[in-house]
């Protein structure tokens, strides 16, 4: 392969093996002559990085021994090379890759990234490189090597939540081999990004030591909106000592600085999205938006011979947050004429510091028993979680009209008293073992079980919402004590394919966001302040297939989640919630990760899903409890069909050309009185990339080519429309 050709793609990132047998050899004779002696040459093992390749082998999980094929679970991975070519610089646009995630819009009490996996919210389960990644905030994927979302409850290993399955980023890490790459991007709607990525070997602090540094600025408006901005800037590094050795350490660090006008979208009008153009911005131009987070992670590892590892891993987390939101609301009754309606802004403020120390001490230990292998991952996780939110409504604050928005106007209130002041307190602890048993060749069974601990200590402070006047206060003091399980049966009738059935669990605790409040408007209430947690079940039988020699990969399976015993509400006592609902989620996933052709790339996926409430709480009269949903009821934010799909082909050394679509069928934002829904939609994106020359890219990205008016983040209260057609240009320089 030419050197152009090379500078083409990007290393993926994940090692693969490649083993040459060199066989011995005889020359060609004429009839009659004598022959050469043959010459053995040994087998030949080198190590290499997978160039230009969707595929991720490796997941970043320590605890998960196996390379993802043979793992008894769906997995579902956004590669480096997949990141690089889509351009994605925000975490919801990498989620569009992964065909059972959808969206939530933010809420008053929750900021930041809020997506559904399998028809469940998983907004506290996000991980960085294996540890809970707790911070209200939208990520940028400017230090991040790849995304893994492991689908389905696995408690087992990530501890509390997971009920859908949890996203894991695994960070930019420090290595030996130099490089400098940089990115200058412009765009439509005033989008401006800069990054780089710097990895330098440092001999002087000995051998194996290297350092990586990580820098992004964006800042840029939304295609499509007259309002919101995303402003922000980010740093990471990365210092390692002692790689290639058995004695490593690695210290990482992440810094990001988030300074936007937010955007709460659109309105319900009834049980429908009010129908106004998609530019329509109900909020003001001073409304702010502000997080910052700070993470330090400190990575141990001793290898005291080739059958057991030592790993430690320590991390802290700080996270800020400080905004004032405007979300629009109608109160005038359906029918109506829009122009005629007016748009009440509830103006929402706060401010909170979060905080996260944790600590991991895992211990990987290969035996043999008899014929039969074990891989062995045993541990202990502790750790301690704050949160110090404080909550207020601005009071006096005019309205708008629905079909002509004041978007310059200033903004007017009698001031902004406090209605609510928390601060909650968590102490975990979990202990686990988990075994990969290797009977022969065909043959493997997984098994593993942990116990997790969860205690909480919250106290509130009550305030009137229009007068700031002290109403009282609260303090809930709740521990959780759970065992978790893990199953799974491999049966691998050739090295290249894997077929598995499994079993997991989870568990919810009432407070699994660090707080009892279950909605931030009204009183603030806390129905599931003495509740025991909600506990899900996954049955998953799948196969995932090694195709084209190798750089292929089919994945399917089939699986069912059920939610045992969901929150609804208690027909014994209003206002509280009782656990005696039950949630069923269950459907079929098929995708194909790899390359067709040496020159051309595939990633794509469809999930089918059918979710819906099979037990409800009902009333005397044998109808619904107020506010819980009927029996039949769809879930939340879940399609029944969602396909991704995007592809790239080589054309010359000095082209590359991708293309790629998203369907996501319709989706309920609420299934309880008044039943709210919106329809699905298509989204089409292309690629160009111009390699100039071996160290220069020149590259254009288009999204959403047909200008889809479509609603991309759901909530009950209002709605988020995806962005308009983009277009983005990028110059990258890479040595």
């Amino acid at each position: 392969m030419s050197s152009s050709r090379l500078s083409a793609v990007l290393l993926a990132g994940t090692a693969a093996t490649l083993t040459f047998n060199v066989s011995s050899f005889a020359a060609e004779q004429q009839e009659g002559a004598t022959q050469v002696p043959q010459r053995s040459i040994p087998e030949i093992t080198v190590e290499a990085e997978a160039i230009n390749d969707f595929r991720v082998r490796q997941s970043g999980l320590g605890k998960l021994t196996e390379v993802i094929r043979d793992t008894p679970q769906s997995i579902s991975t956004v590669s480096k090379e997949v990141l690089e070519q889509r351009n994605i610089t925000n975490l919801n646009d990498a989620f569009r890759n992964v065909p059972g995630i959808t969206l939530g819009a933010s809420e008053f009490n929750w900021q930041g990234n809020n997506p559904n996996i399998r028809g469940f919210n998983s907004r506290s389960d996000m991980f960085l490189d294996g540890m809970r990644d707790f911070g209200m905030y939208f990520r940028d994927p400017f230090n991040t090597e790849q995304i893994e979302v492991l689908q389905g409850p696995a408690s087992m290993v990530f501890g509390r939540g997971s009920t859908g399955g949890v996203v894991n980023s695994v960070s930019k890490q420090a290595h030996l081999s130099p490089h400098i790459f940089g990115s200058v991007n412009i765009g439509t709607n005033n989008v401006k990004r800069v990054a780089a990525d710097i990895n330098e070997p440092l001999p002087e602090l000995g051998e194996g030591a290297a350092i990586r540094l990580n820098a992004m600025g964006h800042d840029g408006e939304v295609a499509g909106r007259d309002g919101g901005e995303q402003q922000r800037w980010g740093m990471g590094g990365s210092l390692a000592l002692g790689l290639g050795s058995p004695t490593r350490l690695v210290v990482n660090y992440l810094h990001q600085s988030n300074d936007d006008i937010p955007d709460y979208g659109l309105p319900w009008f009834g049980t429908e999205v009010a129908q106004v153009p998609r530019n329509n911005f109900y909020g003001f131009n001073s409304d702010y938006q502000k997080a910052q987070a700070d993470i330090i992670t400190a990575k141990g590892d001793h290898e005291f011979n080739e059958d057991l590892l030592l790993h430690t891993q320590l991390r802290y987390g700080h996270y800020s947050r400080e905004n004032r939101i405007t979300e629009p609301q109608i109160a005038a009754a359906v029918g109506t004429p829009l122009a005629n309606v007016t748009v009440n802004r509830n103006v929402f403020s706060g401010f909170a510091t979060e905080t996260f120390l944790q600590g991991q001490v895992d211990l990987n230990a290969n035996l043999q028993t008899g014929s039969i292998e074990h891989k062995i991952v045993t541990g202990l996780e502790a750790g301690r979680e704050r949160s110090n939110p404080w909550f207020g409504f601005a009071q006096g604050v005019p309205g708008t009209s629905l079909l002509t928005p004041a978007t310059n106007a200033f903004f007017i209130s009698t001031g902004t008293p406090p209605n609510l002041i928390a601060d909650t307190t968590s102490n975990g602890l979990g202990a686990y073992v988990l075994d990969t048993v290797k009977i022969n060749e065909m043959f493997q069974v997984v098994g593993g079980v942990r116990w997790d601990s969860f205690r909480v200590n919250y106290g509130a402070t009550r305030y009137v919402a229009a007068t700031g006047v002290f109403t009282g206060a609260e303090r809930i003091v709740h521990k959780d004590s759970e065992f978790s399980f893990k199953a799974g049966v491999i049966f691998k009738p050739v090295e290249e394919g894997t077929i598995y059935a499994s079993f997991g669990n989870s568990f919810n605790p009432s407070a699994e966001t660090l707080t009892f409040v279950t909605a931030a408007r009204g009183a603030f209430p806390t129905p599931n302040a003495f509740l025991e947690p909600e506990k899900n079940k996954n049955y998953e039988v799948g196969a995932k297939w090694d195709l084209l020699g190798g750089g292929l990969t089919a994945t399917a399976a089939i699986f069912r989640i059920v939610k045992e015993n969901a929150r609804v509400p208690n027909p014994a006592t209003p206002g509280f919630n009782a656990l005696g609902g039950t949630q069923r989620a269950q459907g079929f996933e098929i995708g194909l990760t790899g390359k067709l052709t040496e020159d051309w790339q595939l990633t794509t996926g469809y999930v089918y899903l059918d979710g819906e409430v099979t037990k409800t709480p009902l009333t005397a009269a044998g109808a619904p409890v107020a506010g819980a949903p009927p029996v039949g009821a769809p879930l939340p934010y879940a399609p029944k069909n969602a396909f991704s799909l995007w592809t790239s082909y080589l054309i010359t050394p000095e082209i590359q050309i991708g293309g790629g679509s998203q369907y996501v069928a319709k989706r309920y934002a609420q299934n309880t009185a008044p039943i709210r829904s919106v329809p699905g939609y298509w989204t089409f994106d292309a690629m160009v990339q111009y390699n100039w020359s071996e160290h220069l890219t020149f590259k254009v990205n288009l999204t959403n080519l047909t200008d889809k008016y479509f609603y991309d983040a759901l909530h009950q209260q209002h709605v988020v429309p995806g962005a308009g057609r983009t277009a983005m240009f990028a110059i990258n320089v890479n040595y």
